[in-house]
């Protein structure tokens, strides 16, 4: 009987050990399944060159060009061979490189008018680029063995794969062409189809066998269109049937109705304002209100610009599940940011964060704080007053989802910067209610309407557009500091202008420098205040290569290029406090703030820069969100390159919060043409955060929204472009919700229920069950 292989079939039973483990620790591939779904990342046609001018330094290329010259030089008084051979597509040269056994094999073949496929890691001698001993495939040859080859290179599209130096692009292709033979041998009889028929046919789209063998062996660009269209669409359909099951389950929850006491706590709080809510903020609030009055748990994402009030919002809401007796839960990644909440919210309330205490409001509660690092005396206090109810409103780190924590009645939970908890923290948390609390997540800068679809797809949204009266504008600037060195030191005298005209500033590194030298772009890991520090790692991976080989510049200017035309460690904030303390900000009262200090002392160094104790605040990330100094005017970044878009607009968002405007600098030795300095400029031109989430995206692409709402691992949409793809993404949203609402259980579409099984592994599962 022949063997029939399926989607789930493991690659080392259809490819042998030896390929499936290299396709496994390398590019996580491990069943036949996730190897159809490994598609080509472009195609190159048979008269198209691929330019070699633009290659990118110290990465795993394939190129298509032609040889112009080969030659064999001697060395080590002839002992030795090497034979280099040279590339171009017009635009550009690269050199090949073998030396050794090498030379004999790679002259026979490589001569001069040839054309072919070369993979290897770019690098550079003598000012060439330069591959050293790269495999290569010719395209030419027509000799018996590859005529069947040849004909087919001549008249089809050449996929290109995600390669890595243990495997090549066609390498990949060849284990494709096995698989795909082996399917159409047996008819494609193990796959099904997880688009019902109806829809298949209302859209037009391919059969999913066709659609495989046109994205992996197309002939034309028509094949090509024909096939990214089905797989989109099985990508959105599928993910976006997962979560409309979530919203449906969640909607049949039941929870306790949180309404807003009659001259109650929410009242007796709006009526102390000194300032009356934007219309955003009434609508959001309405909003939200409506959902904690509901008999199921609220499940929303609350979102918005940089400074719109969304703590202020948060809050009221807060105060309505303690009004109507509950207890509400804010969550916080880090300990500063905790004490931040603590200490604005508390200010916010006034006496009414002081209830059961002497000269507390008759409508008051008690607000507390609580986090890993507290004292026990205070650490038992806290708890107590939780447990007993006599605590409304708890703030804290990750300490709150401990098992030793108890709620007398929690009522809402909001989760700030959702992205930097792991599912099962946000999970411990709601499981404290006695019944599911209602649940408001809060994101630090805006997200496209598609990420809002499929990283949170199944909460409701609620958008922040409109900041509040009385901010005041933010300008923006880049500083070339390895171009124009004298910009630099134009920055410390700015700053130095604004601290005494009674102002502040922040200056931004990217590193703490009391640690050995981390990769650039590396985030700390330490204890309660973990991934809070260092530049976002969710910039695209040629975000930090692309500024390499400029100067490295001090705090007072100078620049001192590296000797081995490495790139330099990242600015550290140890350093450079003591650099600006003793130089161009000499006589200022400079202090330093990072993840890796005392608690005690951070919040000793917030508070003094919060009460105009401090005049620069040089600091890591952990002041990316939430700090709220209204006198600070300056926002100096260090090394703006080494972060990610949205968070660099985080940042800026710290100043222009009083009545006197704000001003960001943005520091970089990116080169001008570089994507880096591409990024910056963006960031620079606008402050439109709708915008440049769209930019962030693009950078970042889509991540594993199954797995993490952040890039790092392996995305499960392969085909589907978030950021492009909004129509198709929104049609798949209606589908799959209709869909749903009629079938719960997917009782009629079994094909569907497979591939929503073989989609969700136990982790992804957990994530969408606990998000």
């Amino acid at each position: 009987m022949e063997h029939v292989p399926s989607l789930d079939e493991p690659l080392k039973k259809a490819l042998g050990g030896n390929t499936a483990k290299v396709m496994a620790d390398h590019l996580d591939l491990h069943t036949v399944g996730d190897l159809l779904h490994h598609y080509p990342r472009r195609y190159a046609e048979r008269g198209e060159l691929t330019k070699l001018a633009d290659l990118p330094l110290d990465e795993h290329v394939t190129v298509v060009a032609r040889i112009a010259d080969a030659r064999v030089h001697s060395f080590n008084r002839g002992r030795g061979q090497r034979l280099e051979v040279n590339l171009t597509d017009g635009s550009g040269r690269l050199q090949l490189v073998f030396f050794g056994r090498a030379v004999f094999a790679a002259k026979q073949k490589l001569l001069p008018g040839r054309r072919g496929m070369f993979a290897g890691k770019v690098g550079v001698f003598n000012r060439k680029l330069q591959l050293s001993h790269p495999e290569f495939k010719l395209l030419d040859d027509d000799d018996g063995d590859d005529r069947e080859t040849v004909e087919r290179f001549a008249s089809a599209l050449l996929p290109l794969y995600p390669a890595c130096a243990q495997l090549s692009s066609w390498k990949i292709e060849q284990a494709v062409d096995t698989v795909l033979t082996s399917m159409e041998a047996t008819g494609w009889s193990a796959l099904t189809d997880p688009l019902p028929a109806p829809l298949r046919d209302a859209r037009r789209l391919i059969p999913l066998p066709e659609a495989f063998r046109k994205v992996h062996r197309p002939h034309t660009r028509a094949d090509l269109h024909d096939a990214r269209a089905r797989l989109k669409w099985d990508e959105a359909f599928v993910l976006q049937t997962v979560l409309a099951r979530r919203r449906l389950a969640e909607s049949h929850l039941p929870a306790v109705p949180r309404r807003p006491a009659q001259d109650g706590l929410l009242h007796a709080f709006d009526a102390r304002l000194p300032f009356t809510l934007t219309e955003g903020q009434q609508q959001v609030s309405r909003e939200i209100l409506d959902d904690l009055a509901g008999e199921h748990p609220m499940h929303r994402l609350l979102q918005g610009e940089v400074g719109s009030g969304k703590t202020l919002v948060a809050l009221r809401a807060m105060l309505t599940a303690v009004d109507a007796g509950g207890q509400a839960a804010l969550l916080a990644p880090t300990e500063v940011l905790a004490q931040q909440h603590h200490r604005s919210i508390t200010e916010m309330m006034g006496e009414l964060a002081e209830g059961g205490m002497l000269g507390g409001a008759e409508h008051g509660t008690k607000v507390v704080l609580l986090t890993g690092s507290m004292g026990t005396p205070a650490r038992r206090r806290a708890l107590l007053e939780l447990a007993t109810g006599e605590a409304g409103i708890v703030i804290g780190t990750h300490a709150l989802i401990e098992d030793k924590v108890q709620f007398h009645d929690l009522g809402l939970v909001v989760v700030d910067e959702q992205h930097r908890f792991g599912v099962e923290q946000r999970d411990a948390l709601r499981s404290k209610g006695k019944q599911p609390p209602h649940l408001l997540v809060m994101t630090a800068t805006p997200i496209p309407r598609t990420v809002a679809m499929t990283v949170f797809g199944d909460l409701e949204t609620s958008v922040l557009d409109q900041l509040p009266a009385g901010r005041s504008p933010i300008a923006s600037h880049l500083v070339p500091a390895a171009d124009k060195p004298h910009f630099l030191a134009r920055t410390w005298e700015r700053v130095r202008e604004e601290a005494e005209a009674g102002h502040q500033a922040y200056v931004v590194c990217p590193r703490i420098g009391d640690e050995d030298e981390p990769a650039a772009g590396a985030r700390e890991k330490t204890g309660s205040d973990t991934a809070e520090d260092g530049a976002s790692t969710a910039v695209s991976a040629d975000a930090s290569a692309d500024a390499s080989g400029g100067a490295s510049a001090d705090a007072s200017g100078g620049a001192a290029a590296d000797a081995d035309g490495e790139r330099r460690p990242p600015l550290a904030v140890l350093d450079l406090v003591e650099q600006l303390g003793s130089g161009p900000l000499s006589g200022l009262r400079v202090a330093a703030l990072h993840g890796r200090m005392q608690p005690d002392a951070k919040e000793g160094v917030m508070r003094a820069f919060a009460d105009g104790e401090v005049d620069v605040l040089v600091a890591t990330t952990v002041i990316e969100v939430g700090v709220n100094v209204p006198n600070a005017t300056v926002m100096v970044i260090m090394d703006a390159d080494r972060f990610g878009v949205s968070q660099l607009h985080q940042l800026r968002g710290r100043v222009g919060r009083g009545a006197a405007a704000g001003l960001c600098l943005l520091v970089t030795e990116a080169h001008e043409a570089s994507p880096a300095r591409t990024r910056l400029e963006a960031v620079a031109s606008t402050t439109d955060g709708f915008a440049l989430s769209r930019i962030d995206l693009e950078q970042r692409r889509e991540g594993d929204v199954l797995g993490q709402a952040q890039s790092g691992v392996r995305s499960s949409l392969r085909m589907l472009a978030v950021i492009d793809d909004e129509d198709v993404i929104a049609d798949a949203r209606r589908e799959a919700t209709a869909l749903v609402a009629g079938d719960p259980e997917l009782a009629a579409h079994p094909e569907l229920r497979t591939a929503l099984d073989a989609l969700l592994d136990k982790e992804r599962a957990d994530y969408l069950d606990k998000g």
